[in-house]
């Protein structure tokens, strides 16, 4: 019998307890940017830095932005990962090779 490797434990990133925790703090901390938002429209009139009505004087202006900027990141990462896929047996070698006519067919 085969001396089968003992089952590894699962990292800190693969326990639930964890996951839950990284979505509680990815939702907290986008709460917090909306938040600090709402609360700079109500107290700071806000000025495009190019101009009265430049689009970076626009309410949730930076937050819209990240959020497209890191989906147009995602979709590239896709294209990418798809441009550059390779077959699963890519550095393998071809399982059914011809050998050449003055070679003993027992060595096969």
């Amino acid at each position: 019998m085969k001396d089968e490797p003992a089952p590894r434990e699962n990292d800190w990133f693969d326990r639930p307890a964890s996951r839950r925790l990284l979505w509680r703090l990815l939702y907290g901390g986008c709460a917090l940017t909306l938040l600090l938002e709402i609360v700079l429209i109500a107290t700071h009139r806000r000025h495009g830095h190019f101009g009265e009505h430049s689009p970076d004087g626009w309410w949730f202006f930076y937050p819209l932005l990240g959020f497209g900027a890191c989906a147009l990141m995602i979709l590239a990462a896709k294209g990418l990962g798809a441009w550059l896929k390779r077959p699963e047996d890519y550095y393998r070698e071809p399982e059914d090779r011809t050998l050449p006519a003055d070679i003993d067919e027992s060595l096969r």
